[in-house]
């Protein structure tokens, strides 16, 4: 038989025999299924000095939930947007301060700025043979294969120390902007029949502002558009420590693997749609709505549609309304709320202004919705995936490229969590799973 020719379906319920769990036994032996309770507190893994999320506070003993604040090294993300905006493009300074721990000075901001400049080149013809040669509409697979790539052209590889690993890590943060926007040139020329344009890195630029002019055919943008890009880097690039990707940079950061390796395995990890992928289903959800609700200032009329999305009536059949609720925070997500004001200076700009009021009127309907149908331990609000995808079709950044532009940002906190854990690691992350199996007699062959 060759091997496409093999049918796997009939292979699947012998899967669902042996594997599927009785849902019961989950609380019966005290598992905290996705490694958080019923009320949705994570269980602690390990300590951090990077980052923190507060979503409740105390009184009294008791939990009460609060309007949420993210903090960057013991400083208030919105009040860094707040230092840096209208000044200068903060995505190179809050990624020394999460790297270092400290704001940088004036001279030390130039420095590292140079350092990331200098950084921004990919081996001889690695695009032609790496990127070029093997397109694909999944840009994070794409991005993920030449990250590990990048390891056979590394000679130190494999030297975990300090200083080799930032210097990895360093390269690796100014390289993802060109694997993934020559990534998406790729898979756009060779699959999609388009025109191919590679421009290289320019030293002056920041980071937004060089996403921005590789990925347009003349390479211009106004400086809005790169601000607000900026931004929305800085509110991705970190938080608290517990995601699912930065969990995934930990763990096999404390099995001793390579730095390559290590932002593979992020990658993979954040490419799913429950994590760095939820942005997308916000713009097809938006999408849908639009294309079924025909007046969009009726709030009835969104309100109803909303609520069949939720009983799996409409859009995808999951029952969820995407960019709505947390698994931390309960009143409001903080990189939501400083985002908002830029999205709606955006959509002015870019003639949006009805976009961003369907937008506006589902944040305030969605949670009104879900409290109606859903018996919630905590508040709903949106998060920043709500408006993330909005300002990403406003900045006419392909849909493709959604997920990659979460990576560029969030491997500033990946590099920032493994070099912690290489410092504090002293055992291998190994958690336990209890065996529920039953014992079985072996059987021969002939009476199977």
């Amino acid at each position: 038989m060759k091997r496409n020719e093999v049918q796997y379906g009939e292979f699947t319920d012998l899967i669902r025999e042996a594997d599927r769990t009785d849902v019961e036994l989950f609380d019966q032996y005290g598992v905290k299924r996705g490694l958080r309770d019923k009320n949705g507190n994570g269980v602690l893994a390990g300590l951090t000095n990077i980052s923190r999320i507060e979503a409740f506070r105390y009184e009294n003993g008791e939990k009460i939930p609060c309007d949420g604040k993210l903090w960057y090294r013991g400083y208030d993300c919105i009040e860094l947007v707040n230092g840096f905006r209208g000044k200068r493009y903060g995505f190179e300074e809050v990624a020394y301060l999460l790297l270092f721990g400290k704001l940088p000075s004036d001279a030390q901001l130039k420095h590292f700025r140079e350092i990331l400049a200098a950084n921004r080149t990919l081996p001889t013809n690695f695009t032609r043979d790496v990127i070029m040669k093997a397109p694909s509409n999944d840009l994070m697979n794409s991005m993920a294969s030449s990250v590990l790539t990048l390891a056979s052209y590394d000679k130190a590889c494999n030297d975990n120390s300090l200083e080799n690993v930032l210097r990895q890590c360093i390269n690796l943060i100014s390289v993802f902007p060109m694997l993934a926007v020559y990534g998406y040139h790729a898979y756009n020329h060779y699959i999609n029949d388009e025109s191919m344009y590679i421009h290289r890195p320019q030293k002056k630029l920041s980071t937004a502002e060089m996403i921005l002019m590789m990925l347009r055919p003349d390479k211009q943008y106004t400086e809005l558009e790169a601000r607000v890009l900026d931004i929305a880097l800085v509110l991705h690039m970190e938080h608290g420590g517990g995601n699912n990707s930065t969990f995934t940079t930990r763990v096999v950061t404390s099995s001793g693997s390579d730095t390559y390796s290590v932002m593979a395995a992020a990658l993979c990890s954040l490419k799913g749609p429950k994590h760095g992928g939820a942005n997308i289903k916000v713009v097809e959800m938006m999408r849908d709505i639009g294309e079924h609700v025909s007046d969009w200032e009726d709030e009835d009329a969104v309100r109803e549609y909303l609520t069949k999305i939720l009983n799996r009536e409409a859009f995808d059949g999951k029952g969820l309304i995407y960019g709505m609720g947390h698994a931390v925070y309960s009143l409001s997500d903080p990189r939501a709320q400083v985002f908002k004001g830029f999205v709606e200076q955006l959509a002015q700009a870019k003639g949006r202004q009805k976009d961003f009021k369907l937008y506006s009127m589902i944040e305030k309907l969605a949670p009104e919705v879900i409290a109606q149908k859903a018996r919630i331990y905590k508040g709903v609000s949106a998060n920043v995936d709500f408006y993330s995808g909005f300002v990403y079709s406003m900045l006419e950044i392909p849909l493709e490229l959604y997920t990659p532009i979460f990576a560029i940002a969030r491997i500033v906190g990946w590099s920032a969590h493994r070099m912690e854990e290489l410092l504090n690691m002293d055992k291998i992350i190994r958690p336990a799973y209890m065996s529920i199996m039953d014992e079985q007699d072996y059987v021969d062959m002939e009476d199977r």
